[in-house]
């Protein structure tokens, strides 16, 4: 690996070195060699890794204030012991109601996914605006001397995406293959103008998660699988979200505090075994960043830190005194206020869901318990009472959540009377998402100049995925899991399949899923457009013993274009899917190759690079590069069956441009391989990872685990 970040840094930084053809794997190598690759640019340079030895002190955009401090310092002596815990408490939208908020003092409220106003999967923006005055209007109808606006938050992770109508951007593993922070910014800016007109002020984003292992089933929520880029992504997109805090700005989340995407075989809510060196220098990398553009919260991880080198063993974030204490309030100098995620607390030794004083007394600032939050008050109520909870410690809390409340500019105003309250048009912005998709679409494959498609020609188009908006947009999609949804869900949306035929006339352009019983013989070219099904943390995860070969959960998608593949016209393949996998099957099937990642609802983003322009100055070329390496085998991370092959065949940096030519020759399938471990080796491997994942499944996972995953199922 270190060959391999060392080509793609220095190709970044440089701008000069070929890096279009950076395949890896032997065979792979092999079968490449007689091609020259394909000479990529850079748009910015990408920040150098660190190599701190310790946590850095990071200095924020916002620079103390006295007259902030003294206001605050103000503020909190006049509260009560019971108003100051309930600035301390999240719940739920579905659990709580504005008079519950008046007489509990609440802080916060937030909606979980798959939570509406009158649980309303279609809630209109007037629906989410009267919901934020009612809770507005119970905070400041207290008996507090003074009255402390509530601040709403919610898992706003790839546009609204909990708001029926509004436009969803790429998952941020596309934008990671954009290399563009400039446009990250600009989502992040249109993102809180969709959710500031809904009445809500914080956004549960971004995710920095430096995601390591594609198993992992959240790894289309990191932006990459190298430190600086995240690094660079996580300022651009504070800075696009929280701006100035005006009207239309949002409060910022930097999350998963800290390495959730370095878990052990990429279990959700696992256990990290990394050294010191790697937590700070690459996966605490977007950490520097959010914190230096002003990021007023940070969200503690679920997962674990062992650091085995040094023999410390932190455990749970939630509960790790010396991460969310010493290493980032202390030493990194953040002066925001920490949250815990959803029940998180519950998962720490000796706590329940509705109490937990380590956590508290360990740095977390505001307790997200979705349900259980009237017997967390009345809980932590007696532990500082009894001296569990030091009271300077919830007067530090308290003074942290009210600095980002009046940082904000929350005192003083109702949601529905801040600019752009209401506003409808607000939730749209589709010439951005439809450049973000061109921008992050990557040509792995193209064989006899395949692509760029010609309008006019007669294009069959097969695979699932095609008209499947909610393919197209994955997990955190309306639904927690992104399942449940068709495509009345997302009025304003157009599928891959819609789009094809607008650029080519509809006349051009016939659609079968399976291509079962279609002549082949009149097209002139067939697009499949094949990938995953939708799913998010926990379900989406890919257990240790099974194989990343796609194909082995999705065999319809190889059927499809083994069918295909007998008409001998040219194969396009759009593979819409939330992670990097092993495809080599596929791509033998395919002449040319794109990894679309998770679109959002701008199709035509697609096929806006798919087709030539009349002419080559109106031509949308490919500009997306590998943010993470590609697997070149099934067990990348195990090496069963493969212990002699290099485990990436597309190396990060990687992505074809036209014109050129590059063609890919036959790659290996390693036919013989089915499992990442041997029976013994993978049914306890799998059994520890499903231990791991039962003891850490937030309690909203309200179905069960697909049949592909579940140790029954091996």
């Amino acid at each position: 690996m270190f060959r391999t970040r060392w080509l793609w840094l220095m190709c970044a930084v440089l701008a000069t070195a070929d890096c279009g053809g950076a395949v890896l794997g032997a065979d792979a190598a092999a079968a490449n060699s007689a091609h020259a690759p394909t000479k990529l640019s850079f748009r910015y340079r990408v920040p150098q890794p660190t190599h701190y030895t310790d946590w850095p002190a990071i200095r924020s955009r916002f620079s103390t204030d006295p007259a902030l401090t003294a206001r605050v310092r103000k503020i909190v002596a006049s509260m009560s012991l019971a108003q100051k815990i309930g600035q301390m408490t999240q719940a739920e939208i579905k659990s709580i109601t504005p008079a519950q908020v008046r007489k509990y003092y609440i802080g916060s409220v937030l909606n979980g996914g798959g939570s509406w106003p009158g649980g309303n999967k279609h809630a209109s923006i007037g629906d989410w605006l009267a919901l934020a005055d009612a809770y507005y209007d119970a905070s400041m109808a207290t008996d507090a001397a003074v009255k402390v606006p509530i601040i709403w938050g919610t898992d706003a992770v790839h546009g609204d995406n909990n708001v029926f109508g509004a436009t969803l951007f790429p998952h941020n593993i596309g934008l990671g293959a954009a290399h563009d922070p400039a446009l990250i910014e600009a989502i992040g800016a249109a993102t809180a103008r969709a959710v500031r007109a809904t009445g809500i002020e914080w956004a549960f984003a971004p995710t920095l998660a430096v995601a390591q292992n594609a198993r992992w089933g959240r790894t289309y929520e990191s932006f990459s699988s190298e430190g600086p880029l995240v690094r660079a992504y996580a300022r651009a997109y504070v800075t696009g979200l929280q701006g100035s805090f005006g009207d239309h700005n949002v409060m910022a989340t930097a999350k998963h505090f800290i390495g959730d995407g370095a878990t052990d075989h990429g279990i959700d809510q696992g256990n990290a075994t990394v050294s010191r060196a790697d937590m700070i220098n690459v996966h605490g990398a977007g950490y520097f960043g959010a914190i230096a553009a002003g990021a007023q919260s940070v969200m503690a991880s679920y997962s674990s830190w062992d650091d085995v080198a040094d023999g410390v063993d932190y455990g749970k974030m939630s509960g790790a005194r010396a991460l969310l204490t010493g290493a980032l309030k202390d030493k990194m100098g953040f002066d925001g206020f920490v949250v815990s995620d959803w029940n998180a607390i519950g998962q720490l030794p000796g706590c329940t869901n509705a109490s937990c004083p380590q956590a508290i007394n360990a740095g977390i600032d505001m307790v997200m318990v979705p349900d259980d939050w009237k017997a967390f008050i009345a809980n932590t109520t007696r532990q500082v009472r009894d001296g569990e909870i030091p009271l300077a410690r919830i007067d530090d809390a308290v003074s942290r959540i009210i600095r980002a409340k009046l940082r904000m500019g929350l005192f003083g105003t109702r949601p529905s009377q801040r600019a752009g309250a209401g506003d409808a048009s607000a939730l749209q912005d589709r010439a951005l998402a439809r450049r973000a998709v061109r921008e992050s679409l990557v040509l792995l494959k193209n064989n006899r100049q395949a692509l760029p498609l010609k309008a006019g020609m007669k294009i069959l188009v097969v695979g699932k995925s095609a008209d499947s908006l909610p393919d197209q947009v994955g997990g955190w999609s309306l639904t927690w899991q992104g399942t449940d949804n068709t495509n009345a869900d997302f009025p304003h949306g157009e599928t891959i399949l819609a789009a094809l035929r607008a650029a080519d006339g509809a006349a051009n352009v016939t659609y079968s899923a399976t291509a079962q019983g279609i002549d082949l013989a009149p097209f002139d070219a067939i697009v499949a457009v094949i990938g995953e099904a939708p799913y998010a943390e926990t379900r989406g995860d890919i257990l240790p013993s099974a194989t990343l070969r796609h194909s082995d959960r999705y065999p319809e998608d190889l059927a499809v274009l083994q069918t295909v593949a007998k008409g001998h016209k040219p194969v396009v393949t759009v593979f819409v899917a939330g992670r990097p996998l092993y495809v080599n099957r596929l791509l033998n099937l395919s002449d040319a190759f794109v990894a679309a990642w998770l679109p959002g609802t701008e199709g035509a983003g697609v096929t806006d690079v798919l087709f030539a322009a009349k002419s080559a100055a109106g031509r949308y070329n490919f500009r997306g590069t590998l943010a993470r390496p590609w697997p070149g085998v099934p067990c990348p991370d195990a090496g069963a069956g493969n212990a002699k092959a290099r485990p990436w065949l597309f190396a990060p940096g990687y992505g074809l441009r036209y014109p050129g030519q590059h063609a890919i020759g036959t790659l290996p399938t390693y036919p013989a391989v089915h499992a990442c471990a041997s029976a013994a080796q993978a049914t306890a491997a799998d059994a520890n990872a499903l231990s791991e994942r039962s003891a850490g499944a937030p309690v909203r996972r309200s179905r069960p685990l697909p049949a592909h995953n579940r140790l029954d199922a091996l």
